[in-house]
């Protein structure tokens, strides 16, 4: 399969905007959160934006983990590549979004909610940590009835590969399996990832509904644990976490499951299925970077998963896929927020 520019890739998940300022100890214990980690906003965490805009100064950034991936992707890909699809409000946060992502050329379709607004992610950076709070709002008011439109279908057929973030699962599960579900009738590609430790913990049904479908799983260590723990693995070894993963039943039999764990600056962990419930396992090193070259790792999570997408739209081969992953990675942690290089840098192995 080779990239064409007619929106091969096709992702989903929960466009946001993102809120990041600079933050210590004393915010975080302020609003109950942790250094590196990533949870749902609840009403004791709704002052939060306010208090980034106005005394941390907070910039506004294009989120949402889905979004920052189709905009990795896009990066690389020839123009017309990927398109994305969430939910958002009928306000002037939509249209930032609109705005940055039309800067890689990311084309978006957004369903727009009449009463809620558009999602925020409140982002405290603490050094190389980033704690993100996230109040859905629109991106909660997803519906299936926006994908299966037929200006919206029409593009899912298109398509040949599906990319759903986790986060999505807390949303609107019926329009992740209509994608799952294509994928494995059509014998496209079907791309989710672990998205945050509370997704095995809390939404462990809605994930494992998704689990049949996996071409490939993305996800990093602590997520991986998470996983295991929810699963009752009974072990924290990550080789074998991912080994358990890609021998999960499947529903499309015509490509075997691949499950990539990311581990920071650790060999990011490849397990691929093998006839008879055993996995081949990989270890790829990740790309030497100087620690002050490194301006904010929020996103570079996202940035691997764009980078390994495209290679996948592109027909690499796995090892290629994961280079392609830990190049953009590289780039975006250089960058403020997930964000990406201009003018464009060209990927060389």
């Amino acid at each position: 399969m080779t990239s064409t520019g007619n929106f091969e890739l096709f992702c989903l998940e929960n466009p946001l905007l993102d809120i990041q300022g600079e933050g210590d100890a004393a915010l975080l214990e302020k609003y109950g959160l942790k250094a590196n980690d990533a949870i749902l906003a609840e009403e004791k965490h709704m002052g939060l934006y306010e208090e980034l805009l106005q005394n941390h100064n907070a910039k506004l950034i294009a989120g949402g983990a889905a979004q920052n991936t189709a905009r990795g992707a896009q990066y690389i890909l020839p123009p017309n590549s990927a398109v994305y699809v969430g939910g958002v409000g009928k306000d002037k946060y939509a249209e930032t979004l609109k705005d940055a992502v039309k800067q890689v050329g990311l084309r978006v379709e957004y369903r727009y909610d009449e009463e809620q607004p558009t999602g925020r992610c409140g982002v405290i950076i603490t050094g190389h940590d980033r704690s993100m709070c996230t109040d859905l709002a629109a991106a909660n008011c997803y519906k299936i009835e926006h994908l299966k439109s037929p200006e919206i279908w029409k593009l899912v057929e298109q398509a040949k590969v599906y990319y759903v973030g986790g986060y999505h699962l807390t949303v609107c599960v019926p329009a992740i399996m209509a994608l799952a579900e294509e994928a494995a009738a059509k014998d496209k590609i079907f791309v989710l990832s672990l998205s945050a430790p509370f997704i095995p913990q809390f939404f462990k049904d809605q994930l494992d509904q998704t689990a049949p479908y996996w071409d490939y799983v993305i996800g990093n260590e602590t997520e991986a644990l998470s996983y295991a723990e929810s699963h009752g693995f009974n072990t924290k070894d990550i080789t074998e976490i991912a080994k358990r993963m890609a021998a999960l039943p499947k529903a499309n039999k015509n490509r075997p499951r691949t499950v990539i764990i990311t581990q920071g600056t650790d060999p990011t962990i490849v397990a691929v299925a093998k006839e008879g419930g055993d996995a081949e396992v990989s270890s790829f090193p990740v790309h030497a970077i100087d620690k002050s070259l490194i301006n904010d790792t929020n996103g570079a999570g996202d940035a691997f998963a764009g980078g390994f997408l495209a290679g996948i739209v592109q027909g690499k081969d796995l090892r290629t896929n994961v280079d392609m992953g830990q190049w953009l990675a590289k780039l975006s942690i250089q960058e403020l927020g997930p964000s990406y290089p201009f003018p464009k840098q060209q990927y060389s192995s």
